[in-house]
């Protein structure tokens, strides 16, 4: 019994050796060794701490750039991201922090985005997601690679591009008409905007990807709401992998909980679908971008199969993604129409020598430069990321750097769109005239200047998408509506997921005298 409970002593000796050398390894020979590197060739940062990293500084600035009060005219930068503001300016524009025991190698010179968004070698691929976060994005389009990623984005392209657009765009009209049947009863009133959009976009997103209404991913919506919250909660903390399987904390628990919801509502949808084609009431499983799913889940041919994690991991990216980016677009335009008259009547007389009191048409859309310069604008102040992490898959020059494998990099988009030597000295200030002439000569520099939706292979797939949706809505209120701002309006944008206000977005709405 004496020689058994000496092996065990000897095993779990073993174990908590090799565990303590790949700890120190992971959290303390990596870090030194990538420091090492970067340092070498003029990159500096913050000095790291041992496990944490820089994530304790990172979350008391935050805290203490939300507690200042902000004027719509001011910078956003040092509010929304003050830890990259603030060691940008005393580090440069390259410069490298510490997500825990990763490096976070921040970049923000035209031409190094440009290389690295293009990643024409695949080497700069998607970051590997912190557990609680995958929870939320899981492994879908947005964070997939190779022959994975190209299926998915096949199936993408084919639901949000050419004829399928056009066949959507009654389906937005429809909601968007529902929202203002709604609008009547509140004229010469004070309506909170965002929340309103948000309905909006998640009624559009659920008909014309998933063939649903919003009542019936009602669920799926506040299920992927909360699990958001979480996520942003735990951004800034540091997470051990291996301690994690050992001891899992409550937000983690509370996220696997909300994700079997997500799953199990998928399931129900899924089933129905399955259940029309058994019954004979389909002939397929649709042509939008669900029936593409489970179509593919039901393939017989293993190469091409889905399985049921990546088609809900699937569902939950377009959810976030074709409801959360159109929710605040819409949201930061009207503030700013409501803002700006001279602007908001610019747009109106467009809209209306286009449609008349029609509504809207793709054809029409197209000529909406207006609108189309203000919707840039506002992308560029209240772009929908402020940044697209990547991380490197093996040692590559980029520029002059030399970087080694598993160096993250976060190409920064805010610190593009907000530097004053791309845009000048009136950068924060709202100048939709800016794009008079197209993004193309909007700056002097044209490298990678503007990039609300990405860059290269791997830009966002629903842009079109989204800007045809926002022009329906934003045509169809400004020829039935004045906007102004109300009194009660608190400007406090915060950082979750998009740019989104604190306190949402209340304008007061009346009439147009018109056939509408």
């Amino acid at each position: 019994m004496s020689g058994l409970m000496e092996l065990v002593i000897l095993v779990a000796c073993c174990f908590f050796l090799v565990t303590l050398i790949k700890f120190l390894y992971d959290y303390l020979w990596i870090p030194l060794r990538i420091q090492d590197i970067l340092n070498s060739q003029g990159i500096k940062g913050p000095p790291i701490r041992f496990i944490h990293g820089n994530n304790k500084e990172i979350a008391k600035m935050k805290q203490e750039a939300l507690g200042k009060p902000v004027a719509w005219t001011d910078d956003l930068f040092p509010r929304l991201q003050p830890h990259i503001y603030s060691w940008i300016n005393r580090y440069g524009k390259n410069f490298v922090y510490w997500d825990g025991a990763r490096a976070e190698l921040v970049i923000s010179e035209p031409e190094l985005v440009k290389e690295v968004l293009k990643n024409s070698k695949n080497i700069f691929q998607k970051v590997k997601l912190p557990e609680i976060s995958r929870k939320l994005m899981g492994n879908g389009l947005a964070f997939t690679e190779g022959e994975k990623w190209a299926k998915y984005r096949k199936l993408a392209n084919h639901t949000f591009h050419g004829e399928s657009l056009k066949n959507m765009t009654p389906a937005m009209i429809a909601s968007v008409e529902t929202m203002l049947e709604k609008w009547k009863g509140q004229e010469g009133q004070e309506i909170e905007v965002f929340q309103e959009f948000r309905l909006l976009t998640s009624e559009v997103i659920s008909k014309t990807a998933f063939g649903s209404s919003y009542l019936e991913g009602e669920k799926i919506f506040a299920l992927l709401y909360k699990l958001k919250i979480l996520v942003n909660l735990n951004m800034s903390k540091t997470t051990i992998p291996f301690i994690n399987k050992l001891w899992k904390s409550t937000d983690l628990l509370e996220s696997e909980k909300l994700a079997k919801g997500i799953q199990d509502c998928v399931i129900k949808i899924v089933k129905k679908r399955e259940d029309q084609v058994v019954n004979g009431e389909a002939d397929s499983f649709g042509n939008d971008f669900f029936g593409l799913l489970v179509d593919a889940y039901n393939d017989l041919d293993e190469k091409n199969k889905l399985s049921l994690q990546d088609l809900v991991d699937e569902c939950k990216t377009f959810y976030i993604a074709g409801q959360e980016t159109v929710n605040s677009l819409l949201g930061w335009i009207v503030l700013h129409l409501a803002i700006y008259g001279d602007w908001q009547e610019k747009a109106r007389r467009e809209v209306i020598d286009i449609f008349g009191n029609q509504n809207p048409h793709l054809e029409g859309i197209t000529k909406l430069k207006t609108m189309t310069m203000i919707i840039n604008e506002t992308l560029r102040l209240y772009g929908p990321s402020n940044g697209l992490a990547r991380t490197v898959a093996r040692e590559v020059q980029l520029g002059k750097l030399v970087l080694p494998a598993k160096l993250d990099i976060l190409p920064l988009n805010i610190g593009l769109h907000r530097d004053p030597h791309l845009w000048g000295d009136n950068v924060h200030l709202f100048k939709p005239e800016r794009f008079a002439d197209g993004i193309a000569k909007a700056t002097n520099y044209t490298a990678a200047a503007f990039l609300p939706f990405g860059l290269g292979p791997r830009s966002c797939v629903g842009m079109t998408f989204a800007t045809i949706e926002t022009k329906i809505a934003l045509s169809m209120i400004l020829q039935r509506y004045t906007i102004t701002l109300s009194p009660a309006y608190v400007h406090s944008p915060i950082l979750i997921l998009t740019v989104r206000p604190q306190h949402g977005i209340q304008v007061i709405i009346e009439p147009l005298h018109n056939n509408f």
